[in-house]
C-alpha cells in the first residue's frame, strides 16, 4: 500500500476499537525504496503476460420455435377422425380472466395426460374495423411466451369444425418425458 492508502486508512479506523481477545499486528510505514522507485518504471520481465480473455456473455437460450401440428393429424381433425382430448371456451372473459384459466387449463390437461386441445378464443366482435377480438389476438402471443414452453409442443389456427379462426389446436407436451429430462421440443 501506498503511503497515502496508510493514512486514508490510519484516519478511518481511528475511532474503532478492537474486539476484546483480538490481536491485530500494527501496520509498517512505507519502506523508503519504495518512495525513491514509485516514479520509476519497473523493469519489464521476460515472461510475457497475455490479458485474459473477457467473460464470456452468457448466451441467452432462446427456445426451439413452436412446432406445427402435424399433417395427417391435421387431416384427421378436419374430416372429424379425430378430437381435441378436452377444451376450454374463454368466450365473454376479460383478458386477465382469460389468461389465469387458460394457464389452469393447460396445465391441469398436461398432468392428464392430454396431448391435444382445442383452445376457443371467439373471433371476437366486428365493429368499425376488422380488428380480430382481443383474446383472439392476445392468446397466440400468451401460447409463444416462456411460461408455455415447458408445457405446449405448438398450436395453430383450428379446422372450421372445432372454430376456424376462433379457435386453436394446443399441442402439449408429454409430462412423463419431462419429468425424466427429455424435451422433445
Amino acid at each position: 500500500m501506498s503511503a497515502e492508502e496508510i493514512e486514508l486508512w490510519l484516519d478511518v479506523t481511528r475511532g474503532v476499537a478492537r474486539r476484546p481477545g483480538h490481536h491485530v499486528p500494527p501496520i509498517a510505514p512505507p519502506k523508503p525504496e519504495a518512495a525513491q522507485t514509485a516514479g520509476k518504471p519497473k523493469p519489464k520481465s521476460e515472461a510475457i503476460v497475455r490479458p485474459l480473455p473477457p467473460p464470456a456473455q452468457a448466451e441467452r437460450k432462446t427456445p426451439p420455435p413452436l412446432a406445427p401440428i402435424e399433417r395427417r393429424l391435421r387431416q384427421k381433425l378436419a374430416r372429424g377422425r379425430a378430437a381435441p382430448e378436452a377444451a376450454i371456451d374463454l368466450h365473454g372473459m376479460r383478458r386477465q380472466e382469460a389468461f389465469v384459466a387458460l394457464h389452469q387449463f393447460l396445465t391441469r390437461a398436461q398432468r392428464e395426460g392430454a396431448r391435444l386441445v382445442l383452445v376457443v378464443t371467439g373471433k371476437g366482435e366486428r365493429g368499425m374495423s376488422d380488428e380480430p377480438g382481443v383474446l383472439r389476438k392476445s392468446v397466440p402471443t400468451w401460447l409463444r411466451g416462456a411460461q408455455y414452453h415447458s408445457i405446449i409442443v405448438g398450436f395453430e389456427e383450428a379446422s372450421r369444425p372445432h372454430g376456424g379462426a376462433g379457435a386453436l389446436y394446443v399441442r402439449l407436451k408429454r409430462r412423463d418425458r419431462i419429468l425424466r429430462g427429455h424435451d422433445p421440443q
